[in-house]
């Protein structure tokens, strides 16, 4: 079967971005022999969390990785009535679920996503299933955060999983019966133009980030490396996608490696592969992901982190376009937009001889630096909005925050940035059940210690009585004190709190914050 005419299926494009941007899974194509296919003609897809990528890095584990796979595939092959979706458990009790595409009752392969887990983890499970990968590669480390990195799905969510694979398999189904026997594949969509959609996936209208946007613009169509700054959390491999998406490369591998994820050894033979016999257990040759990612995108999250001696490496792929897989001896070619992120502050590394001076000034071609949320606030409302529209489910009855949640989040220090902010966000729907608007109440306590904190200094009032009352107390502080700051200009104030001119005025009014006779003299 041509795998290749489907890939460009509107239904299956949607589907692929829909099942990332819900469970942080790859919607993923099998053949009829078993073989796992890669999208738009490039390597197949790696999985899709760091605690699977460890297992395949072994090869006893990517051997067990193929017969859970293989185990599914043969359930279908054998049986041609079956056209629904299966679940089934992999080696590390982790879920691949499957569903078979039949064409002419031949059995020709299988769409499925992998790497999910069905009940959260017991403490004892979990420590079973750091027993295992240890098994398989000793030298692992941060298990803890690996797992958590696990996507997790109730019964509800597995059966919408399911219901989308098979409705994945109806569409492809449905162009066989739609296209005449002779006719041409369909062609690729047309690339989207530099600032379109690629980067509507970025949500922000404040002036940093439209500075971003602008220079992002002019940065998409090289092939400069880029450098992306930013704290946790800030949204740098979005950033990194859609430079990718928005440029020459896009229609090859977009690749993605946390640096700090692994140690010098397995990093090293993720980044540039193995030959046989380069240590024990090294069965067979093995593609790095520089190979994975030629003619592509390698976003290199956490760049900081890089041992010395793998610097050197990264170098002489950057200067060169070749390098040695571990154990090799002839070395290879790759042509590689790189993009690098991290969150610590380079030049003070190079200054301390952690970080190498030479590989700083090469990948430091042009840089992006990511605003903390609290630099962004006018920002705030838009993002939230974005993200009750992400995670309302159905049956929600959520239409938004009740006036006094904003002035708390508005308050909030946000360490954790976006992230953090979109996972409190999911958490007042899912607490807020069927009511129609979300209350204050709800927002956790430590956004709420943190911003109405009693006894502390600074607000002249203090966390105590009810909610209302204190969260009143703090607008009126926040008013008064940006009226200051900003010299009584409303306009940039209502910016800054995210509400408009006019409703500023009128809360100004009610707490009788107006400076006197001059008010109206102001220039905005």
């Amino acid at each position: 079967m041509d795998f290749e005419k489907y890939q460009n299926l509107p239904t299956i494009i949607l589907l692929r971005e829909l099942i990332r941007k819900w469970w942080q899974a790859d919607l993923t194509f099998a053949d009829k022999h078993g073989v796992v296919q890669g999208w738009r003609g490039g390597a197949p897809p790696l999985p899709p969390h760091d605690f699977c990528r460890l297992s395949v890095l072994a090869p006893e584990g990517e051997r067990r990785c193929s017969e859970s796979l293989r185990s599914l595939h043969e359930k279908f092959k054998g049986n041609t009535r079956l056209r629904q979706a299966l679940a089934q458990d992999c080696h590390l009790n982790f879920t691949l679920v499957g569903a078979p595409l039949y064409l002419d009752a031949e059995y020709e392969g299988m769409l499925f996503v992998q790497g999910l887990l069905r009940h959260p983890l017991e403490e004892q499970t979990a420590l079973n299933l750091k027993s295992q990968l240890r098994e398989l590669v000793p030298v692992a480390s941060d298990l803890d955060r690996a797992l958590a990195r696990v996507p997790l799905l109730d019964a509800r969510e597995m059966g919408k999983l399911s219901d989308l694979l098979e409705l994945a398999i109806h569409e492809i189904l449905r162009h066989e019966e739609s296209t005449p026997p002779r006719d041409e594949p369909p062609a690729a969509p047309p690339p989207p133009s530099p600032g379109g959609s690629a980067f509507e996936t970025l949500i922000g209208r404040s002036g940093p980030m439209r500075e971003i946007l602008k220079l992002m613009e002019k940065v998409a169509q090289s092939d400069s490396t880029v450098l992306i700054n930013g704290e946790s959390g800030t949204g740098k491999e979005l950033v990194a996608r859609a430079l990718h998406q928005s440029g020459p490369r896009r229609d090859k591998s977009f690749v993605v490696q946390n640096c700090s994820a692994f140690n010098d050894n397995l990093l090293e033979s993720a980044l540039f592969g193995h030959t046989r016999g380069a240590f024990t257990g090294a069965t067979r040759d093995k593609k790095g992901l520089f190979e994975v990612a030629d003619g592509g995108t390698f976003f290199l999250d956490e760049v900081g982190d890089m041992s010395p001696a793998l610097q050197v490496k990264l170098l002489r792929v950057l200067q060169e376009g070749t390098f040695l897989p571990v154990g090799g001896t002839h070395p290879r070619e790759v042509d590689v937009r790189v993009i690098a992120a991290t969150h610590k502050n380079l030049a003070e590394l190079v200054q301390r001889g952690e970080f190498r001076e030479d590989l700083y000034y090469r990948i430091h071609v042009i840089r992006l630096h990511l605003p903390p949320l609290r630099e962004r606030r006018e920002d705030l409302p838009v993002l939230i909005e974005h993200f009750l529209r992400k995670h309302h489910r159905e049956g929600q009855r959520a239409r938004g925050l009740e006036p006094e949640a904003l002035p708390l989040l508005n308050a909030y220090h946000w360490p954790g940035n976006i992230r953090e902010l979109e996972n409190e966000i999911e958490r007042l729907l899912v607490l807020g059940g069927d009511r129609e608007w979300l209350p204050a109440a709800l927002i956790s306590p430590r956004i709420q210690e943190a911003v109405l904190p009693g006894g502390q200094a600074g607000p002249s009032w203090r966390a105590t009585g009810k909610l209302p009352e204190a969260v009143e107390a703090l607008e009126r502080e926040m008013i008064q004190r940006g009226l200051a700051r900003t010299q009584h200009n409303k306009s940039r104030l209502a910016r800054e709190l995210g509400i408009s001119r006019s409703n500023l005025i009128l809360k100004i009014a009610r707490y009788g914050l107006a400076r006197g006779p001059d008010e109206a003299g102001e220039e905005d």
